[in-house]
């Protein structure tokens, strides 16, 4: 009985043990896993706190294992002696004996092969010499020496020939449709005077724009860029061409052709040359500049400036804008390295669409042609295909704009005018049907009589 009353004290201490846990416990036991996972995760050793703790070891226990830098070398050699010692063994020129007969005799082949060797070494040492005298001269400056035999090609550059052989062309165009017989002598000093004019300016603008033209690969090889001619001989040459060129238009043909003359050249060297840097207003005004030509062939034949000359000024004005918008076009990046302000580089929309009003605009100046009587009214039916085609490609160049449309622009330009002006010469009215309708001017009447006495 005593032992079993000593057992019932644990019995019951379980029995409350176990009615407690199911009570409380069990709520609070998942809650306590979970903080005991927490508390194991946190006590786990990971892999990169591994790596840490064998870094560590590796750097402070065993420093045998750790890294170490290499120190540098102080003899260190410049590049610029390598780039010396690699030119040096370019320089050497080694030559291989030629291998002696098999058939020589042990003397002969010695003594061959001793003369071989000191001809080969005076060989490479002349080699070495000869290269290393024409390395030296190579790098030195060398100085420019003009020959009269190259004077004429650099001064046809310097005056741009062909720019001034259409200039010549387009005002003796002007001087063949002016209403008046054809005066061969006037003819010639009108069309001299003017090609002087236009290479004095030309060589004044080339003169300014040195500088910038050597950023072009189109002008990188003017003479003034590649230093054949000085400045002082091209500035020379511009006032050799043109106080002559003005002073024979002026005294030879008449004094407006002189003026007209003089202010073109003024309006290419001071206006033109410095808006190419300033404004895309310098299209414009060299399609002025463009247009004066004609308009002085004109002149020089009537001495008047009459409606017929603005006429053929205001055909080689729209004319220009397809012509120089298309070029620039393929010269965009030209342009902008040397620094030059474009329709094609800064407004490009607006350099299409220019291309393509001045386009049509030949089609409608064509027209009014007859109506001021001085041509027939075949002249703008022979003349509305070339107009039309050249109208299609500009509308493909406003539409497309690629370098394809562009070029072909361009091109149809280049022989669009002189057929141009080549129908306009030949549906030109003569002068005895103008004299019978009482359209010439005052003081012709005289020239036409004399054309008709035998």
């Amino acid at each position: 009985m005593s032992a079993a009353r000593s057992c019932r004290p644990p019995r019951a201490l379980a029995g409350l043990f176990v009615w407690r846990l199911r009570n409380t416990g069990v709520r609070q036991i998942p809650c306590r896993f979970v903080h005991l996972y927490h508390v194991a995760s946190n006590r786990l050793i990971t892999f990169q706190y591994f790596n840490f703790l064998k870094r560590m070891y590796v750097t402070q226990c065993n420093k045998d294992l750790s890294q170490r830098a290499k120190p540098k070398s102080h003899s260190i050699a410049s590049p610029f002696h390598e780039l010396q010692q690699l030119d040096q063994e370019k320089k050497v020129v080694h030559k291989i004996s030629p291998v002696s007969p098999v058939h020589q005799s042990w003397s002969e082949m010695s003594s061959s092969n001793e003369f071989g060797e000191i001809k080969s070494a005076a060989e490479t040492e002349d080699s070495v010499i000869t290269v290393g005298a024409e390395s030296k001269e190579d790098r030195q400056w060398k100085e420019m020496k003009l020959r009269l035999d190259d004077l004429p090609g650099i001064l046809a550059r310097l005056s741009k020939i062909k720019l001034t052989a259409l200039v010549v062309s387009t005002a003796s165009a002007g001087f063949a449709m002016a209403p008046v017989p054809f005066e061969l002598t006037c003819f010639l000093l009108a069309s001299l005077g003017t090609g002087l004019a236009s290479c004095a300016a030309n060589s004044i603008n080339q003169f300014f724009e040195v500088p910038f033209d050597s950023n072009m690969n189109r002008t990188k090889n003017r003479p003034l860029v590649r230093g054949q001619i000085s400045p002082l001989l091209a500035v020379c040459f511009a006032a050799s061409c043109g106080i002559p060129g003005i002073a024979l238009l002026t005294l030879g043909v008449n004094p407006l052709t002189g003026a007209l003359g003089a202010f073109n050249i003024f309006l290419y060297t001071c206006c033109y040359t410095p808006l190419k840097r300033m404004s895309i207003a310098n299209t414009w005004v060299g399609a002025v500049v463009g247009a004066i030509p004609p308009i002085m062939g004109w002149t020089a034949a009537t001495g008047s400036l009459d409606a017929g000359a603005l006429l053929l000024g205001g055909i080689l004005y729209s004319w220009q804008f397809p012509h120089f918008n298309a070029l620039s076009w393929g010269l965009r990046e030209d342009y902008s390295r040397g620094g030059y302000c474009m329709m094609s580089v800064t407004h490009p929309g607006l350099c299409r669409r220019v291309a393509l009003r001045h386009c049509l605009a030949l089609i409608g100046l064509s027209t009014v042609a007859p109506v001021l009587n001085i041509t027939t009214w075949t002249f703008p039916v022979i003349s509305l295909p070339i107009n039309l085609y050249i109208s299609y490609l500009g509308f493909r160049f406003y539409r497309d704009a690629d370098r394809s449309s562009s070029r072909k622009l361009f091109f149809c330009s280049l022989w669009h005018l002189p057929m141009l002006l080549l129908v306009m010469f030949t549906c030109k009215k003569s002068v005895l049907e103008k004299e019978d309708k009482g359209d010439l001017p005052v003081g012709s009447h005289e020239m036409a009589m004399e054309i008709r006495l035998p």
